[in-house]
């Protein structure tokens, strides 16, 4: 039986039959405007807008939805930059593990503001308002996930020649 070690959201790890792990496919976008990046904020750190694909759901609407829960913005998937896999256990669901497969989308402002409205329950208790960083203290942020943030950031700028 193949058992995989899932890292959870401080670091900790823990060894997981596979046959445990919940499949979770999740988009997230990357939203540059003005040398700065828009990033959730949480607890002391940041992510990327995005999270879990519904069934029945496209990658596409998947990323529109939650850039614009998380964000108050309406975006427009633009070029993919990165596809990483990993195993985790999320931030709210301590019993459970997920295989997930994230794909990294430079998105294109459509309208709208930053706003908290679209937080589910469990986001408003380590959730805050998205904020523009520039682009230039990437190397510095914490990050609440578990690929090279700046890495996929540095990629997504080279893609729109910022």
């Amino acid at each position: 039986m193949k058992s995989v070690k899932c890292r959870g959201l401080f670091g900790e790890i823990t060894e997981v039959p596979a046959e445990k792990l919940t499949w979770r496919p999740g988009v997230y976008g990357i939203l540059i405007q003005d040398e700065k990046i828009l990033l959730s904020k949480q607890w002391n750190g940041w992510d990327f807008p995005g999270g879990g694909i519904k069934l029945g759901e496209t990658v596409h609407e998947a990323l529109v939805r939650e850039f614009k829960e998380e964000t108050g913005l309406t975006v427009r998937p633009a070029k993919l930059v990165a596809v990483e896999d990993n195993f985790f256990q999320p931030k709210f669901d301590t019993d459970q593990h997920w295989q997930s497969i994230q794909l990294f989308y430079t998105c294109e402002y459509q309208s709208g503001e930053i706003s908290t409205e679209g937080f589910m329950g469990y986001e408003k208790e380590y959730m805050q308002a998205a904020e523009w960083v520039p682009l230039s203290e990437i190397d510095s942020l914490k990050f609440f996930n578990l690929v090279d943030s700046p890495k996929i950031i540095r990629l997504a700028t080279s893609l729109q020649g910022v």
